[in-house]
């Protein structure tokens, strides 16, 4: 897609926030902040009560904007590689294959991180911190 202008740059957010407000009928505002939170490539932290649409604000965003959707949910239980990926051995290549974890998406939802050790939560971080 190619914007020449700002008039035409402030319809397709419009066009965002209108299709993504089809879905996610709750606060626009809400909608126009995680557009644009993308637009600056940064990060959004939903922190509300349970069953108000944080899950489904993210998949309808990732989804009229084009985009991969993850959601990781954080356990006492998950390990690092549960998030980044590990290494297989791969019999018919007689080596080791990367099988990449959740992390390696365009929009990822890590839900509950406090509920995972922190080796794990750390894991989460070092991954967002290569990415920059």
């Amino acid at each position: 897609m190619n914007i020449k202008n700002i008039e035409e740059a402030q319809k397709v957010c419009d066009h965002i926030v209108d299709a993504v407000g089809t879905v996610f009928v709750g606060n626009r505002i809400l909608i126009e902040k995680t557009l644009a939170a993308a637009l600056a490539n940064g990060h959004v932290l939903f922190e509300d009560y349970p069953g108000l649409g944080k899950t489904l604000l993210c998949k309808a965003f990732a989804r009229v904007v084009g985009c991969d959707f993850k959601r990781i949910q954080f356990t006492p239980d998950l390990l690092p590689a549960g998030i980044i990926g590990t290494k297989v051995w791969k019999h018919k290549t007689s080596g080791f294959e990367l099988m990449k974890g959740p992390i390696f998406t365009h929009i990822l939802l890590a839900d509950e991180i406090n509920r995972s050790p922190p080796k794990t939560q750390s894991a989460l971080l070092n991954a967002w911190r290569k990415d920059r």
